[in-house]
């Protein structure tokens, strides 16, 4: 992966690094291989992310079907 460092501004480089590294998963495959998981602990969590990603995904079909209301945002929340 590469990161191309303008007007030698290092800081602004590495926080792109960061993102692109956190959006591909890489420091979460580091945590977990950090210890040994055992098979049964590992199926055991792919099926909890499974489930989660599965209620997520039907609660925004919920929600722009207009079978439930979107939630309340805070009133200093703003969109980027």
């Amino acid at each position: 992966m590469q990161v191309q460092v303008r007007d030698n501004n290092v800081d602004q480089a590495l926080r792109v690094l960061k993102k692109r590294l956190q959006r591909e998963g890489v420091f979460r495959e580091m945590k977990l291989r950090k210890y040994f998981e055992k098979p049964s602990e590992e199926r055991v969590r792919k099926k909890a992310e499974a489930v989660r990603r599965n209620r997520k995904a039907a609660r925004k079909q919920a929600i722009r079907e207009g079978l439930i209301a979107a939630p309340k945002r805070p009133a200093g929340a703003f969109k980027r």
